[in-house]
């Protein structure tokens, strides 16, 4: 194989990654994407919160934090 074939290999499947990367990450279920930023949470410390899993479409007070299921919801972060 010449070097020019290999880094053409290379440079599709690095396209293809980082075009279906994020698209795998947002097939996340809402429930498991809460628990891992509960966790993130309380490791920074953080003891008054709410989290929220709210239709993407909709409004809610606080900041998102997650996108989930396909972008269909989202997880709102407010301090209590």
């Amino acid at each position: 194989m010449s070097t020019h074939l290999i880094v053409r290999i290379l440079t599709a499947v690095s396209v293809l990654v980082s075009v279906f990367a994020p698209a795998a990450a947002a097939v996340k279920n809402c429930e498991d994407l809460k628990t891992q930023i509960e966790e993130r949470l309380k490791s920074k410390k953080v003891a008054t919160y709410t989290l929220e899993i709210v239709d993407a479409g909709k409004t809610a007070d606080g900041k998102v934090v997650g996108t989930c299921e396909r972008g269909s919801k989202k997880i709102v972060y407010s301090k209590k």
